[in-house]
């Protein structure tokens, strides 16, 4: 019953932290098309002035609002974290001991329906599907590059980059979420060698292009 009702929790809480995405993606693509002021430009022309070719009152109300939901979001993250561990715990502690996981789900446990496991354990392999696949991969780092130094490797599939971790206009997502955390860590998980990783990133500004030095390829 706890196992049942933990995992209600959590597809509520994803189905909740989607339409925060779905929310930020629009602000995020309002405050960011041509001319507009992005995520955190200037609100006043060289002259010191309030620049009169935008709303600053919404621009300030969206900007408001977005830092709300990114709050939010991570709150949920947290949360949803937390119950999946909780899920795993039931379903290690309840699936038979002659049971023993394949290659591809040793250290992951993501396919547990791969194996003849006990309903709890499924339950927890269910909700863990959705939420740790993967939508990017890093097919390209720069030598030096923040991303090299901070431990990324070529071939690590992205699950979550800080707030970002499903949805549309991925790209612009990440390179926003990138740019407002500048000089400050980023909590990544990524899938790499078939288990999960937790890599902390700092975008900066170094020698060479962007903040991080490294390409991710949407899947």
């Amino acid at each position: 019953m706890v196992g049942t009702n933990v995992k209600a929790e959590t597809m509520k809480l994803m189905d909740e932290r989607a339409n925060k995405e779905a929310e930020m993606d629009v602000i995020i693509k309002r405050l960011c098309e041509p001319g507009g002021p992005g995520l955190s430009g200037n609100l006043v022309d060289s002259e010191g002035f309030p620049r009169t070719d935008i709303d600053i009152p919404t621009v300030r109300a969206d900007r408001r609002r977005l830092a709300e939901l990114r709050n939010d979001h991570k709150i949920m993250t947290e949360k949803i974290d937390q119950n999946i561990q909780v899920l795993h715990s039931a379903g290690l502690a309840s699936a038979p001991s002659s049971v023993k996981d394949s290659e591809d789900t040793a250290g992951l446990g993501v396919q547990g329906s791969a194996v003849n496991v006990a309903t709890a354990a499924t339950s927890a392999m269910d909700v863990d599907v959705s939420f740790s696949r993967p939508f990017a991969v890093i097919d390209e780092i720069t030598e030096a590059s923040p991303a090299a130094e901070d431990g990324l490797q070529l071939g690590d599939q992205v699950v979550r980059f800080g707030n970002v971790q499903s949805g549309e206009n991925l790209l612009q997502r990440l390179a926003a979420e990138a740019q407002s955390n500048k000089g400050c860590a980023i909590s990544m998980m990524v899938m790499r060698q078939g288990a999960m990783t937790n890599v902390k990133v700092t975008p900066r500004a170094w020698q060479g292009r962007g903040l991080l030095g490294c390409n991710f390829r949407i899947l």
